[in-house]
């Protein structure tokens, strides 16, 4: 069995540096309550492979995770320093127990960016990692770790005091275009890596994982903008075959394959709704996934893998206890288990 976790660790950084201002800094009690928290959670539930976001100390993630019996371990980029002790741009990072034998950062193919409107100097917000791992039975598999742009607006308004309807409106229109902005930069960043995923599978026919904090839903039964990233059939064609070789490049979200029987027949009538991962006030969104390739789809005839369990790490966002949980993560964390088809 294999077991794959992606975790948002949220403002994961080491004392005495801090995260955007001076206010964000851990105290030595803080930091390690957040370590032992890291660490119980890695050695309760002993995922084999885990994509980190929110990493500001890489380092110091290292050595914890190497504590947890975690011999690889990589990144691909690193902090922006804002001033002296400050940092801002958090990385994204992965471990594992087997061998990394490859890693690099993903780079959008500028081409393709200038095509969609976009300029030729187009860089993902933060960089995508892929890490290429020895797993069993499986081989090479080809590992992605992304942290899609926020829904944050690009674009916000320098005046709080907002005194005039002209300043109402400024602010609004600035808010409104911002939260677009993002969302186009955010569809942009999950088109261009998912193009540079397909050349990698062309080139390599390696099996591959895409795990992460999407900042967003991925809905595919709507235009959303990250919908593309689960496209599974190639419109306005009905050759079989070439709906075949698509599906064998697509992806899927581990959720559906789990809530699938090996057969393809669904478990039950009505599937148990999908756990929220992040809430904003009182409301629940799903916006961390691991999408897996057809290697992984018990309904592709020569899968290896099936899904068999799915859980949502969640407790300190549902029912928190302040000695176990108060410097956790804002987001809950999603591991998967896949099992050996035989």
């Amino acid at each position: 069995m294999l077991k794959i976790a992606t975790f948002n660790l949220f403002n994961y950084i080491e004392p005495p540096y801090a995260c955007y201002d001076f206010d964000r800094i851990y105290d030595e009690v803080q930091w390690q309550k957040k370590q032992k928290w890291i660490r119980d959670y890695l050695t309760e539930h002993q995922p084999d492979v885990i994509g980190f976001q929110e990493v500001f100390s890489p380092d110091s993630l290292k050595a914890l995770v190497a504590d947890c019996d975690y011999p690889y371990f990589s990144v691909v980029d690193s902090a922006d320093v804002i001033e002296d002790y400050i940092f801002r741009s958090p990385v994204v990072a992965i471990a594992s127990r087997y061998p990394i034998t490859d890693i690099t950062a993903v780079m959008p193919d500028s081409e393709l960016a200038v095509s969609m409107g976009l300029s030729a100097e187009y860089q993902f917000s933060r960089k995508p990692l892929r890490a290429s791992i020895e797993l069993p039975h499986l081989g090479t598999t080809d590992c992605y770790v992304v942290h899609f742009k926020s829904k944050r607006p690009m674009l916000e308004s320098d005046d709080n005091k907002l005194a005039t309807t002209k300043a109402v409106l400024d602010a609004f229109t600035k808010q409104m275009c911002g939260s677009w902005g993002s969302s186009m930069q955010r569809g942009s960043e999950a088109a261009l890596l998912f193009q540079q995923m397909i050349q990698r599978r062309l080139a390599t026919n390696n099996p591959m994982m895409l795990m992460g904090d999407f900042n967003d839903r991925l809905d595919n039964d709507r235009d959303g903008v990250l919908s593309h990233l689960t496209m599974n059939t190639l419109r306005f064609n009905s050759d079989p075959q070439a709906q075949d070789i698509v599906k064998q490049f697509s992806l899927q979200d581990s959720w559906f394959l789990y809530q699938h029987a090996a057969n393809g027949v669904i478990a039950s009538s009505t599937p148990d709704p999908r756990p929220p991962t992040h809430y904003f006030f009182n409301k629940g969104s799903v916006l961390d996934y691991i999408l897996l390739s057809c290697e992984f789809n018990a309904e592709y005839q020569r899968s290896l893998y099936e899904v068999s369990d799915y859980h949502t790490y969640d407790r300190h966002l549902i029912n928190p206890i302040y000695a176990r949980d108060s410097e956790s993560t804002d987001h809950a964390v999603v591991q998967i288990n896949l099992q050996l088809r035989t």
